[in-house]
C-alpha cells in the first residue's frame, strides 16, 4: 500500500487519530504532551484513542504534511477532518468545543 493510501486509511479508519511524536503514554515533545492532555481532559477514551508515532514511522512523518497541508506535529483528526495542531487543539479545549467534538465521536 502506498504511503499516502496508508495515511488516508489511518485517518478514515478511526474517529479520533493523533499523529504525534511518541505515544499518549509517553509523549516525546511538549506539544504532543499538551495535545494528549487536552484530549484526556476533554473526555477522550485514552484506551481507544488511535495514535501514530511519527518518530517510529519516517515515511508517515515525511508525507503526512502533503496529505493534510499542515507542516507540524502533532496533527489531530476527528471524523476524518484535520482539526489542527497543539495550539488549535488547546483553543478548542479551552472553549469547551473539543469536549463536544470528542463526545460526539464516542456516541456515534
Amino acid at each position: 500500500m502506498a504511503i499516502i493510501e496508508r495515511i488516508q486509511a489511518e485517518i478514515s479508519g478511526h474517529p479520533i487519530v493523533l499523529f504525534m511524536k511518541g505515544t499518549p503514554q509517553f509523549p516525546m515533545c511538549g506539544f504532543s504532551s499538551r495535545t494528549v492532555g487536552a484530549l484526556r481532559e476533554a473526555g477522550a477514551d485514552m484506551a481507544t484513542l488511535h495514535s501514530v508515532n511519527v518518530l517510529e514511522d519516517p515515511e508517515v512523518r515525511a508525507n503526512l504534511p502533503r496529505v493534510s497541508n499542515w507542516p507540524t506535529f502533532p496533527q489531530l483528526f476527528i471524523n476524518g477532518e484535520l482539526i489542527g495542531g497543539c495550539d488549535i487543539t488547546m483553543e478548542l479545549f479551552e472553549s469547551g468545543e473539543l469536549a463536544r467534538m470528542v463526545a460526539e465521536t464516542q456516541q456515534a
